[in-house]
């Protein structure tokens, strides 16, 4: 049977204790003449004098029992032993002031990271973000493009269309409602639609612009806005929503275009909407997976957007 000679391992002798270290004036007296190679430009530096930085270096010696610097015709050179702990000195120093410089630097608070389809990402809430950071300058956000369903483990809110079921667990903030109508460039307008107002028609070879993303797009306007379109209609189809518009841009036809994703064009005059825009009962929402609180960065950006509409 084994008996405790030496001590319970529990026992405050047991414990590991660390080694007793010399004082951080002292140190930082012999950093900075083992850096600068000269006790009396340490002084400079410390705002000390030179008695100080040689007091200094000379408890350290006495504390560790071995000689940190040779002094040779009014010179002072390192030591092997000298050169060991300046080393380290150095290192612990670059390391808490690093340390000190993260603590004194103001917490900058999480970014909403906010996912939004492409198009409406592109060509609706970017131009805008200058307008918001005016508005709300403390409100970090991080944007990602993506559609459909969202896993709220990766992004804290979401700008969708309700064309899916997003589920019960998700809240809803209601933005805008969706408006559309045909989006062209001014010249093509003037030589393929004729009339005005709810006259206005298109010629029977216009070239109507259609997309993969959106491929009921001119069958959903012509029923809302109770219009028949040309039997004829010359077609062409391109992958995404977002090329159809430029195409229409580029005077090769005309694509149905949502509000919020042409006002910018047409207010400038790239695009002409000859038909208007109408409702096509669906809409864009802040998705979100449980409401804001009043005041919140979230709840911000809510109204922000909102007001955008």
């Amino acid at each position: 049977m084994n008996s405790h000679q030496n001590g319970e391992l529990d026992s405050p002798s047991a414990r590991p204790t660390r080694t007793a270290l010399p004082p951080l004036g002292a140190l930082r007296c012999f950093e900075a003449a083992a850096r600068l190679g000269s006790f009396t430009r340490a002084a400079q530096e410390l705002h000390l004098t030179h008695g100080a930085i040689s007091r200094a270096v000379r408890s350290i010696e006495d504390a560790l029992g071995v000689a940190l610097f040779e002094r040779r015709s009014q010179r002072v050179h390192l030591t092997a032993a000298g050169e060991r702990l300046r080393d380290a000195a150095a290192a612990a120093f670059d390391l808490l002031g690093a340390t000190v410089r993260e603590l004194r630097a103001p917490q900058r608070k999480p970014a909403l990271v906010l996912s939004c389809e492409p198009s409406l990402l592109m060509r609706w809430l970017i131009p805008r973000l200058p307008a918001l950071q005016a508005a709300h300058p403390h409100i970090a956000l991080q944007l990602v493009a993506g559609g459909g369903p969202v896993g709220f483990d990766a992004v804290d809110l979401a700008i969708r269309r309700n064309d899916f079921a997003w589920g019960r667990e998700v809240h809803a903030t209601h933005l805008f409602d969706e408006r559309i109508g045909p989006v062209c460039s001014p010249a093509w307008r003037d030589a393929q639609v004729g009339g005005a107002g709810r006259g206005a028609r298109l010629a029977p070879d216009a070239c109507l612009l259609h997309s993969a993303t959106r491929p009921g797009a001119w069958r959903d306007w012509a029923r809302a806005a109770r219009r028949r379109l040309p039997p004829q209609a010359a077609g062409q189809r391109f992958e995404h929503f977002y090329f159809s518009l430029q195409a229409a841009a580029a005077g090769v036809g005309a694509a149905i275009g949502p509000w919020q994703l042409v006002r910018d064009e047409i207010e400038s005059g790239v695009l002409a909407a000859p038909f208007g825009f109408v409702a096509d009962g669906s809409g864009y929402y802040l998705l979100s997976p449980q409401p804001a609180r009043a005041g919140t960065p979230a709840a911000l950006l809510a109204a922000w957007l909102r007001a955008q509409a």
